[in-house]
């Protein structure tokens, strides 16, 4: 039987350190109170409005984001690794797109082939000798790690578009202490509360120089249906900028104005919750009725800033992932702190004949894809879902990379028969502009499924606190 290792109780069955407290405080608590405990959150999240949508053959679905209540906790001397592991990746996935999009040294140094560049959906021609403010492509950047063992961390994938799941959060944490300040008062657990405004300091200092005031910044959204709404309304609100949708800008003069009750006001900073392909209907994809036409000369003048840059997909492509561990060398000249996954690309033969020998054993992933969409667990798939892959997989192998099966770490979780490991995986938030700011923690996902090692949402994961113990 597979050995998985488990946070709370480690490889010996013995509780680590950082859950001692929390661990004692669950051999006091009966079954029954902790199921009132996870409803009173459920209603909660209820009355909070926190759904996302699950997008299917029947149009999407609102649905409450499942929560559970038992924290996931990282000591001190833990995060500190993971955290210079992180902002030594984005520095380095910056300094890529910015070499990428001007003097593309590393393709000339045959590092990364060329082709899977040049040749990259995600790869905005464009965007070449465009110079965004303090040579920025990615100011959020979600990073997700897994966990295998004591001291083995693994990331899964860099997320430079749009990464989602901070306001949960935030909203983990609110909940939390609402419900337990005793644990609270036990534990010395950093805060993460103090993301949006960290977020906002960021979009400030890549604002474009010489305003004269303070720049206006506002968050683009795709609407009321997009699966990532409440969070676009949530950011906004706490930062205390407008939420605006396409409709609600217009370009006048060379310069991005809002509309406004006292009429238009000039736009400095765009957070855009957005794809590049619906960002401006005059450069990208025409029949686009999210974006705003002209957008795109605007920002290339220098007159507004977009956050995350167009282009900045390049560094999460799942083509590229595989390259990451050269990407960080050539950019820091050293090694990487945080190791990758193993990764077979499936564009090269001798990878592509591997992975078909072992498809049932891999999992095997789109490059383009998110969400846990159009992907392939082998062990957990029926032979007929295999031999669908296979036949996808042989007629589009440039679009498919596939990595081993980990042994993902588990967490005790709150289920029906009480409390049970569930497997899991981390998504730190990282602001990148004046500086790298990063909060301590971020989103714990985690797969509610018996057996099941995939945790995004949108395939029936959860989501727990993450705790940071101060030392």
């Amino acid at each position: 039987m597979r050995q998985f290792f488990d946070e709370m109780y480690g490889a010996g069955g013995t509780v680590r350190p950082p859950y001692a407290m929390v661990a004692e405080w669950l051999g006091t608590q009966r079954l029954s109170d902790l199921k009132s405990k996870h409803d009173e959150a459920e209603s909660l999240f209820r009355r909070t409005g926190i759904t996302f949508s699950v997008y299917g053959e029947g149009g999407s679905a609102e649905r409450l984001i499942p929560f559970d209540i038992v924290p996931r906790i990282l000591s001190a001397a833990e995060w500190r690794r993971l955290s210079a592991g992180i902002e030594q990746r984005v520095r380095a996935l910056n300094a890529f797109m910015f070499d990428i999009y001007h003097r593309q040294e590393i393709l000339k140094a045959g590092r990364i082939p060329a082709e899977l560049i040049i040749q990259n959906d995600a790869f905005v021609p464009e965007m070449i000798g465009v110079e965004p403010p303090l040579g920025i492509y990615s100011h959020i950047i979600g990073i997700d790690i897994v966990r295998t063992g004591e001291d083995e961390f693994f990331v899964l994938e860099d997320n430079t578009r749009t990464p989602s799941g901070v306001s949960y959060m935030i909203e983990n944490r609110e909940t939390m202490m609402h419900m337990f300040p005793d644990l609270f008062s036990r534990n010395r657990v950093a805060p993460v509360e103090n993301y949006p405004l960290n977020l906002l300091r960021t979009l400030e200092s890549v604002a474009p120089k010489g305003l004269g005031r303070e720049p206006v910044i506002a968050v683009l959204t795709p609407g009321l249906y997009n699966s990532a709404y409440f969070e676009h309304a949530f950011l906004a609100d706490e930062m205390g900028v407008e939420l605006v949708e396409g409709r609600d800008l217009v370009v006048v003069d060379g310069a991005l104005k809002m509309k406004t009750t006292q009429g238009l006001r000039q736009v400095d900073v765009v957070y855009r919750r957005i794809d590049d392909e619906f960002l401006d209907p005059l450069v990208f994809r025409r029949e686009s009725m999210l974006g705003v036409a002209g957008i795109f000369d605007v920002y290339r003048s220098g007159r507004t800033t977009i956050v995350n840059a167009p282009g900045a997909g390049i560094a999460d492509d799942k083509a590229i992932y595989s390259y990451i561990p050269e990407i960080i060398e050539f950019y820091t000249g050293r090694a990487p702190i945080l190791k990758n996954v193993p990764t077979y690309n499936c564009r090269r033969a001798d990878d592509l004949a591997y992975v078909l020998e072992h498809l049932a054993e891999l999992v095997v992933k789109e490059v383009h894809g998110s969400g846990g969409y159009g992907m392939l667990v082998g062990p957990a798939a029926s032979k007929d879902e295999v031999e669908a892959f296979r036949r996808k997989l042989t007629a589009r192998p440039d679009n498919y990379i596939a990595q081993p099966t980990l042994a993902l770490s588990t967490c005790p979780t709150l289920v029906d028969a009480g409390l049970a490991p569930r497997h899991l995986d981390l998504r730190p938030f990282v602001l990148v502009g004046d500086q790298v700011r990063l909060v301590p923690g971020g989103l714990t996902r985690v797969a509610l499924r018996q057996g099941s090692l995939v945790v995004n949402s949108s395939q029936g994961g959860g989501t727990k606190d993450t705790w940071v113990l101060q030392d």
